[in-house]
């Protein structure tokens, strides 16, 4: 669905609705989005059993087969952490980061209470702005929806005391997607996303960026101006593409590397990228992580 389409379809809340609703309708199932699954113990194998739950290492090991048990909390817990800060306004095209950014976290949040997974939202500038608790009712949308709507991105990024706030907010195991164009202090960010990692939490990070900040195709004289800092530049900037992309291309795979590091699932998304594209792309990464775990 273009971006341009769900934006003119006005209220938050509509728009998650008929995005995933659309997702899920040019799908043969419901997709297995994100149960906790936990291994409990292994037990010999009898006649019958699944194949799939065979551990190959002990039978490696033992000469003997046996089926890994597993224990499942088919209600996840998923908080939301949305970015609100000055940033996120910015917009070359027909979404701003932030409009982007509440329609993906709403959809998420639609998505998994129809799973009758547990949902709460947490907003973010330099402290928390919204703090929704989880829930599983499916009315809780509208909640949800109300505050990502009410937010005006204002004031700087500050990650690291968000994140540790998230943390200790959050003790029990769960996931956390962190919505946000990640222009922050990226040594916070990397130690407030391996923290999360440390208690044991599942975490996925939409980094949400704007073609323009990725592509730099401004033409003649231009006048940048500062969204979180008070300071504008007058430049010519065909004389400081190859150095700003250069600066984008360092700072994305110091972003990439660390993730994968710290084994955060993480999705660089284009506003102008289809929402529903985007999320089926993120189901799948999904859904085959779930089933590699079985």
């Amino acid at each position: 669905m273009l971006p341009e389409v769900v934006r003119r379809i006005g209220r938050l809340e509509l728009r998650a609705r008929y995005i995933v609703e659309g997702l899920l309708s040019g799908m043969h199932r419901s997709p297995y989005f994100g149960q906790s699954v936990e291994f409990r113990e292994h037990r010999e194998y009898t006649r019958g059993d699944d194949l799939r739950h065979i551990d190959w290492k002990v039978w490696g090991k033992q000469d003997r087969l046996y089926i890994k048990r597993y224990e499942e909390d088919t209600n996840l817990r998923c908080t939301l952490v949305v970015d609100g800060s000055k940033s996120m306004q910015y917009g070359s095209a027909d979404m701003t980061k932030h409009d982007y950014a509440s329609t993906a976290a709403a959809a998420f949040a639609y998505l998994l209470l129809k799973q009758s997974d547990s949902v709460g939202v947490t907003v973010f500038d330099e402290q928390i702005r919204h703090e929704i608790p989880l829930r599983t009712q499916r009315n809780h949308l509208t909640r949800i929806a109300r505050a990502l709507e009410a937010v005006q991105p204002r004031d700087k990024t500050d990650i690291g005391a968000v994140l540790a706030h998230v943390a200790k907010a959050n003790p029990r195991k769960g996931m956390i997607v962190l919505v946000s164009d990640l222009l922050c202090d990226t040594d916070q960010l990397i130690q407030g996303l391996a923290t999360l990692r440390r208690i044991g939490h599942d975490v996925v990070v939409l980094h949400v960026m704007d073609d323009e900040e990725l592509d730099f195709t401004f033409r003649g004289p231009v006048r940048f101006e500062g969204m979180e800092v008070e300071q504008t530049i007058d430049c010519n900037p065909r004389a400081l593409r190859k150095g700003y992309l250069e600066a984008v291309e360092r700072f994305l795979t110091r972003v990439r590397k660390a993730c994968a590091a710290n084994a955060v699932d993480y999705s660089l998304i284009r506003t102008s990228e289809s929402l529903d594209a985007a999320l089926m792309a993120i189901i799948a990464r999904r859904t085959q992580l779930q089933r590699s775990k079985i």
